[in-house]
């Protein structure tokens, strides 16, 4: 057993890093088997060597992410603990540091892992990106935070964001209205990524300019598309021949 020390500054940031009812130091102190004790402002971690070695490296880079103005929940301190266990701690301020765009409401929306970051530095240097992962890993999301950020920057004039209009397992039958209602249940997922980013005022202000565009594949065909940031969301839904048509 061993014991090492990690100081702390000011006691904000301990309370960050500690969080609601301790709950992110239990969850270091289980997944590392390793005591975390506050006392005369710093914290004392005691264990194994190894242990406790992964488990001071998980506090700094907690501390990192908390000086950096992170909020520090239970999906960062697993990730944090995901690289220390794998080597990779020197790459967790990476993470923090790119601030994709801001929301309508202040929020900075920014890549919180290294696939992520990864993802949105591949859509920013290349023309075409597909983007593969499970359901809530920030694909959709993140894509259209790169759009907005594209067009707020004036490297593309209009985005257009499309899908396949399938659904997801059930028949839903027919739908009542005209083309646009029966298609916004399809395309819900983007209306509120854009309705988060941009706010629903500015939203259809670009709306009604055609600024932005919301349509489903079918529609697609034979568009002159200059000058746009296109997103092309639930890809594996499409034909072959949908496919092609999207990419000429």
């Amino acid at each position: 057993m061993i014991e090492q020390t990690v100081n702390i500054e000011r006691m904000e940031e301990a309370a960050n890093i500690f969080g609601s009812f301790d709950e992110n130091m239990k969850l270091i102190e289980r997944e590392l088997s390793v005591s975390v004790v506050n006392r005369d402002g710093a914290l004392k971690v005691s264990g194994e060597a190894e242990d406790v070695m992964h488990g001071v490296k998980a506090i700094e880079g907690l501390m990192e992410l908390s000086g950096r103005g992170e909020p520090i929940n239970e999906q960062n301190v697993r990730y944090v603990l995901e690289l220390v266990k794998s080597g990779n701690e020197d790459k967790i301020g990476e993470v923090a540091r790119d601030v994709l765009c801001v929301t309508a409401k202040g929020k900075p929306v920014k890549p919180k892992t290294l696939g992520q970051k990864r993802y949105v530095e591949a859509i920013k240097k290349n023309t075409v990106t597909l983007g593969v992962g499970p359901a809530g890993t920030g694909k959709t999301y993140l894509a259209v935070a790169a759009a907005v950020a594209a067009f707020r920057g004036g490297e593309v004039n209009r985005i257009i964001l499309t899908r396949p209009a399938v659904e997801a397992g059930e028949r839903l039958g027919f739908l009542p209205g005209d083309l646009q209602s029966k298609v916004d249940p399809y395309l819900r997922p983007l209306y509120d990524a854009l309705f988060d980013m941009l706010g629903p005022e500015s939203y259809a202000k670009y709306l009604e300019r055609g600024n932005i565009e919301v349509a489903p594949l079918a529609y697609m065909r034979g568009r002159t598309l200059d000058d746009s940031f296109i997103i092309l969301d639930e890809a594996q839904n499409t034909s072959r021949e949908q496919m092609k048509m999207f990419l000429t």
